[in-house]
């Protein structure tokens, strides 16, 4: 499971383009959102680099 903050998700089609984003790096994890938290929970395989820079590639801060 990777733990990631994403700032700058206000919406629920702010959310759908991160998820489409960490689906582009892994088309079979699992994605759970908590906007209101910025909280990007994601059960993968894929390297969490990996997510973080397809993430921000879609326009979104993920921080530290």
């Amino acid at each position: 499971m990777v733990e990631l903050n994403v700032k700058g998700m206000m919406c629920g089609g702010c959310a759908s383009s991160v998820e489409k984003a960490i689906k582009r790096v892994d088309a079979d994890a699992a994605v759970k959102i908590d906007l209101a938290s910025g909280k990007v929970s994601v059960e993968t395989k894929a390297d969490t680099k990996a997510l973080g820079e397809a993430i921000e590639a879609a326009g979104y801060e993920v921080a530290a």
